[in-house]
């Protein structure tokens, strides 16, 4: 069992690196969604003639002003969608992970009873919490990896009728990372590298 553990800790291992990757995608997100936010907030602002004033007699600037800012909102969204796709790719791993480590219980060569699962091996932790974690990593990051498309989608919607409001709360919502508690992540973390910590 403690050979099977280790390589638990091994898969552990690349899924942090994931964990990292995924806050790197967080951090990009976050910036596409203040700049798309700033050119819907000024959609309003150019929709309006009279901010133009003498502006207003050279022919055709509304509209050109208007075309170039939806023309970068159409290349910030883009750019926000191939963000979730990576932000998917995590989610993919995370649920191979997740299969891989079933598969390492069910199929391996020694096959671990219920009470196998349960048992540590020192300060080890026991093959049944290192499936549990993997679970709620995968969990996790599913559900938030849905939210995040829903507000990438409810963006796309504000574009054509903007609301400053409806902007703070989505974006306090994509802040917050509402699914992905830290301090669950790095307790699951804790678990399964507790000898490394000792």
């Amino acid at each position: 069992m403690e050979g099977m553990v280790k390589k638990y800790q091994q898969k552990f291992r690349r899924v942090k690196d994931e964990m990292n990757r995924w806050d790197e995608l967080q951090s990009r997100l976050l910036s596409q969604f203040r700049n798309a936010s700033s050119i819907i907030e000024r959609l309003q602002v150019i929709r309006n003639p009279q901010n133009y004033g003498a502006l207003k007699f050279v022919g055709g600037i509304e509209d050109m002003i208007l075309r170039k800012q939806m023309e970068s909102l159409e290349t910030i969204l883009l750019s926000m969608n191939k963000t979730l796709e990576e932000f998917h790719g995590v989610v993919t791993f995370l649920e191979k992970s997740l299969r891989d480590g079933r598969q390492l219980v069910k199929g391996g060569s020694i096959q671990a009873t219920p009470k196998q699962l349960q048992q540590r091996i020192g300060i080890k932790p026991s093959l049944a919490d290192c499936l549990d974690g993997l679970r709620l990593l995968h969990e996790m990051h599913q559900s938030e990896y849905l939210l995040k498309s829903s507000i990438v989608s409810a963006l796309s919607g504000l574009a054509l009728k903007p609301s400053r409001s409806d902007l703070g709360a989505l974006q306090q919502l994509l802040v917050d990372q509402p699914n992905i508690p830290k301090e669950e992540v790095q307790f699951i973390f804790d678990i399964v590298f507790a000898e490394e910590i000792c």
